[in-house]
């Protein structure tokens, strides 16, 4: 028998906890599908179903392949719906988080660039954290993540390295210094985006941080670039950046740090069961627009986040 159709009998029983509304539901006899449901817990080798006269509840066994089977019947429906628009040639457009720190000019380029393929790119700015929890509940089809990041069930592309400099007042001391290390910056605070918008990336920039002799006299958050430079400006601390942030305020400098002290690394991703057909595509054209940039670079072969993207370490090399 179809094991799809096995699973949608026993949802309907669990989703009814009454083997004769599912049946009706089913549009089947009852005693058909109380055999099959017997025939599914032998072959699993589990009993889903405690049964009498009068109830019917699921085991904790029961439970867990509910909601397993309810994700198998979605992706299913998920890769017929995709390959039947592919074969018609209506690829539905594709859902894309890039993080709020992407330059406005890489954006464009990516839409720009992808334009010949088709097919719309919705992009979405949203944090590592938010696009790896829309990525799990299938409402994005891919996102540009800031590695390192826990992530399961997901696939990546290239992954980019764009080097990190120094943010500051103008009129800082340290300023007249052509390049700094970050024990230079040793008694300042820090402005740095919040934990809960890349967790992996905001530890691994702490650490490296304390691992280089600058342990900030505070921290202070901010998400939005215009934020940060008010708070570099004002005295609150330091901040990290590719250069962006300086170009747009006269009042601040940008310093680079010595090569390989710190980093940001991004990378497409997206869900390994039923990916969009074109997020290969997205992922290597994401990742020439990003070095045309001329800011990035490609991220060593050995540390790029291939099929396990948890063991990449970012800001270190």
């Amino acid at each position: 028998m179809d094991p799809l159709r096995q699973l949608r009998y026993f949802i309907a029983v669990a989703e009814e906890l009454h083997f004769g509304r599912a049946a009706e539901r089913l549009r089947i006899a009852q005693p058909a599908l109380s055999q099959r449901i017997r025939k599914l817990e032998s072959d699993i080798g589990a009993r889903l179903l405690e049964r009498d006269s009068r109830r019917v509840e699921l085991t904790e066994a029961g439970q867990i392949l509910l909601v397993e089977a309810r994700d198998l019947i979605a992706r299913w429906e998920r890769a017929k719906s995709l390959v039947g628009k592919a074969h018609r040639g209506e690829i539905d457009a594709l859902r894309v988080g890039v993080p709020p720190e992407l330059a406005g000019r890489v954006l464009a380029a990516i839409l720009t660039a992808f334009e010949s393929r088709q097919v719309r790119v919705d992009l979405q700015e949203l944090t590592t954290a938010e696009q790896v929890r829309l990525l799990a509940d299938r409402q994005l089809d891919a996102g540009l993540l800031q590695y390192p990041v826990d992530v399961v069930g997901l696939e990546s592309g290239p992954a980019v390295e764009t080097p990190l400099g120094v943010v500051l007042p103008r009129d800082s001391p340290l300023a007249a210094r052509a390049s700094l290390t970050l024990a230079d910056l040793a008694g300042h605070g820090l402005v740095i985006f919040p934990r809960a918008a890349a967790p992996g990336l905001y530890d691994a920039t702490l650490r490296t941080c304390w691992e280089h002799g600058f342990r900030p006299a505070s921290v202070q958050h901010a998400r939005n670039p215009e934020f940060v430079l008010g708070m570099v400006l004002s005295g609150r601390g330091v901040a990290f950046d590719q250069g962006l942030v300086a170009q747009k305020e006269p009042r601040v400098v940008w310093r680079p740090l010595p090569e390989g002290t710190l980093s940001w690394r991004l990378a497409l991703t997206w869900p390994a069961a039923a990916p969009h057909p074109l997020v290969r595509e997205l992922a290597d054209l994401i990742v020439t627009v990003v070095q045309g940039d001329g800011a990035s670079r490609p991220a060593p072969i050995q540390d790029a986040p291939q099929r396990r993207p948890w063991d990449v370490v970012a800001g270190r090399q």
